[in-house]
């Protein structure tokens, strides 16, 4: 196993209920790709304790806290980021805040998505940790609420989970500071646009996931998706960007490894 190039799978939701009946199946899996660590995203606070438990199990585990921009039902103002607060200041496999971000493809509640996201900004530049963006058909208002957060001094680090944008969208975000994160999209056919944007990042500034149990890669897609799966992401970047497998696996893990501290 130690000739295979080291991988890291920078986002996943093992805690959902489809890994309850053989997560520790699919662990031997990613141990077997070569998944040397997994950040294991939140999506509401109420999961804190469960994702927990799972990195007590596995230690290669390390996870974020925060809220997504589609609970923002769970949003309890202070409270709330007192929770996250609390969360990361007793555990040190706490790495970044988030999933956190702006998400008008599923929801239109602008202004509420907004109000829950700049609490959550300010507490990941308090704690000094990186954020995970989840940011779906918002590019523009995205890009101006971190123009503007940055233009107030705020420091800003993180990554744009599930890349899904055009090149364009992609540059400015570059240009904040941000990663890049792909997923099992990039392996789909038709999704050029992902391709295009795969094919041009700079290679210290993409990642790789899974965002398990979601979006299975080809040629698994339609099922259920795991961690080592991020295999073939890692495969599909390599054959788009005309590099060998171990050099987009060992770039992702540097950068996963630079960004949140992973082991």
């Amino acid at each position: 196993m130690s000739s295979l190039p080291p991988l890291i799978d920078s986002h996943c939701h093992i805690v959902f209920s489809s890994f309850e009946e053989d997560l520790d199946e699919v662990a031997s899996r990613w141990r077997l790709a070569g998944v040397k660590s997994l950040l294991h995203a939140c999506v509401e606070p109420s999961e804190i304790p469960s994702i927990k438990l799972l990195a007590d199990r596995f230690p290669e585990l390390r996870y974020s806290v925060g809220l997504h921009p589609l609970d923002t039902k769970s949003w309890d103002g202070t409270k709330t980021i007192d929770i996250l607060r609390k969360a990361a200041h007793e555990d040190s496999r706490v790495v970044a805040i988030g999933e956190l971000g702006l998400d008008l493809f599923k929801d239109r509640n602008l202004d509420e998505q907004i109000n829950v996201l700049k609490p959550q900004l300010h507490l990941a530049n308090e704690l000094d940790l990186p954020v995970i963006i989840h940011c779906r058909d918002a590019a523009a208002p995205m890009l101006k609420l971190l123009k503007e957060f940055k233009q107030a001094g705020r420091s800003i680090k993180g990554v744009m989970h599930c890349w899904g944008g055009n090149e364009e969208e992609m540059k400015k975000f570059l240009d904040l500071g941000l990663y890049i994160s792909f997923s099992g999209t990039v392996t789909f056919p038709k999704a050029q646009q992902i391709h295009q944007c795969a094919l041009v990042v700079p290679e210290d500034r993409f990642l790789i996931e899974t965002d398990s149990p979601f979006l299975a890669p080809v040629p698994m897609r339609g099922k259920r998706n795991e961690p080592a799966f991020v295999e073939s992401i890692a495969s599909s970047i390599a054959e788009i960007r005309g590099q060998t497998f171990a050099s987009i696996a060992n770039c992702s893990t540097a950068n996963s490894q630079a960004l949140f501290g992973l082991p």
